[in-house]
């Protein structure tokens, strides 16, 4: 129960259908698609692709995304996997003649946009109202365009030098990040999601669309051709699992990072957690020292599935034992291990529960703020960097390739309590995703916190050589942990962000949504 004297927001409580996400709108339109008879699949991909406009820098169709769901009574969750695959030409040697890492705002960066694939094919298997009714709303917002946000036009300015050419004409005003309720417009976009909403996927991966992405990068410099985007495809794939306090935690298999939160709470369960003050030093400093070994792991092996062979290794509580038994209570490691490849904190997250207790958990996203910073010609589809996540280290099992998918940071999860689909969740937040969602799942089960007051709650995160501690520790607790010997730096923006729905077992929805964001949960 959080504490009604410390500042935080109430939970969201409905009966029918719930959605909650990081823009109001988005989640005021996924309540009405359900509302007129469409289920928690239509809502999530018409509020997805909404905030594409609500949150341009975060994600849009150039981008990519993965997907949690259960399917109407079933407990039965499955994975859909809708991450782009670098193009066939793509050549580490030369990539590794321009540099030591891959550029992360040019055309070397782009990876083929695998979340419209995704979202028609999901629309297909398991929608119930069609493309062209899930994609009107977010086609009627990016003509009439979308109030920017508070949040958002902070985001904004930040990125302002990530944009070139083309793209400083379509998102910037006046050769400015607009401010707060300025009108964001995206016509190009419209008639691309005009044309998918009529022909489906077809219209965006060949034809004339395709020719736009594919003229704009191979000017660029890129090595995408026609046969890259026609042979985009997304697939369904097994979730894997770990568990900790009496919950189990689903999360996406590689190429996402979910096996690096199921690593971190095995480590973490070889600590009493529960037994420490929650926003202390004890616990910050053994989540980040776990937080360091985990992600080490995850630098070493996690790649795209088909040249992954170590992920039983990083999911195996032996694994984590070896590690946890590294961790001194006392001291801080020396020389914290690298981040990803390319350092970033730009997504979205968005969870729906329908009336017949469907959940869908979706991340979607393109990357860096703005992605590459690059713009399609003609219709203005700004292109994800997610090829900067690949590492240029010759045998790598992440080292760039033709065809292969590139390590992904974002994950979403959905938890089972007793066998039950319990809470579909997501964390935002590039790097500290996967200790988002072990900081989340302890802060329910070792301090028995709602969703929300879990979310309202301070966060601390280890990246690279820097411990990031939010403004809500105490001075004491920062002076602590610089004694340990974390290098303490307060973040210039909030860690992350996150939303939630709790399914309680008398039917009653609970849903959270993280205040470092403009977003919230809506119900009906």
């Amino acid at each position: 129960m959080r504490d009604f004297h410390q500042p935080g927001r109430s939970a969201v409580y409905a009966t029918n259908g719930m959605c909650a996400t990081s823009h109001p709108l988005a989640a005021k339109v996924a309540v009405q698609i359900m509302e007129s008879g469409g289920n928690a699949m239509d809502a999530t991909i018409a509020g997805a692709v909404l905030l594409g406009f609500c949150e341009p820098q975060m994600t849009g169709i150039g981008g990519d995304c993965f997907v949690l769901f259960n399917p109407p009574g079933s407990d039965e969750i499955k994975a859909l996997n809708g991450s782009g695959r670098a193009p066939a030409g793509i050549e580490a040697d030369a990539l590794r003649a321009k540099g030591d890492v891959i550029a992360p705002y040019a055309a070397d960066a782009v990876t083929i946009p695998g979340a419209v694939d995704a979202f028609c094919r999901l629309s297909k298997d398991w929608g119930k109202i069609g493309l062209k009714a899930t994609l009107a709303p977010a086609i009627h917002y990016a003509e009439a365009g979308v109030p920017v946000a508070e949040r958002v036009a902070s985001d904004w300015a930040q990125a302002v030098d990530n944009l070139s050419g083309h793209a400083r004409d379509l998102f910037l005003m006046n050769g400015a990040a607009p401010t707060p309720g300025q009108i964001f417009r995206a016509p190009g976009q419209a008639k691309v999601l005009r044309e998918i909403a009529m022909h489906g996927r077809e219209a965006f991966y060949e034809g004339e669309i395709a020719e736009d992405m594919v003229n704009t990068l191979r000017a660029q410099g890129g090595t995408h051709t026609l046969d890259d985007f026609a042979n985009t495809t997304c697939d369904y794939t097994t979730p894997i699992m770990g568990d900790y306090g009496g919950l189990d935690l689903y999360e996406h298999p590689p190429n996402g990072q979910g096996a690096t939160a199921i690593l971190l709470l095995n480590i973490l369960k070889h600590f009493d957690i529960a037994s420490m003050d929650p926003w202390g030093t004890e616990r910050a400093h053994i989540e980040a020292e776990a937080t360091k070994l985990a992600y080490d792991a995850r630098n070493r092996f996690l790649s795209d599935p088909d040249h992954m062979t170590r992920l039983d290794h990083m999911t195996s509580p032996e694994t984590a034992a070896k590690l946890a038994a590294l961790i001194d209570p006392n001291k801080a490691m020396p020389g914290a291990v690298p981040g990803a490849e390319a350092v970033h904190k730009d997504t979205i997250y968005i969870t729906v529960v329908d009336k017949d207790r469907m959940c869908v958990s979706l991340i979607y996203s393109v990357f860096h703020s703005f992605g590459a910073g690059i713009a399609s010609d003609k219709y203005g589809i700004l292109f994800q960097n997610r090829g900067a996540g690949f590492t240029l280290e010759q045998g790598h099992p992440n080292e760039a390739g033709p065809g292969k998918r590139p390590m992904h940071t974002i994950i979403p999860a959905m938890l089972k309590k007793g066998g039950k689909v319990h809470m579909p969740f997501g964390v935002m937040g590039g790097q500290y995703q996967s200790t988002g969602h072990a900081r989340f799942v302890t802060n329910i089960t070792d301090f028995g916190l709602s969703p929300q007051a879990a979310m309202d709650a301070p966060r601390s995160f280890a990246e690279g050589d820097i411990l990031n501690v939010e403004t809500g520790y105490s001075d004491t607790v920062r002076s602590a942990l610089s004694d340990l010997g974390h290098n303490v730096q307060t973040p210039a923006t909030a860690i992350g962000g996150s939303q939630a729905i709790l399914l309680h077992e008398d039917g009653v929805l609970e849903g959270g949504s993280d205040p470092r964001k403009d977003g919230c949960a809506v119900g009906y």
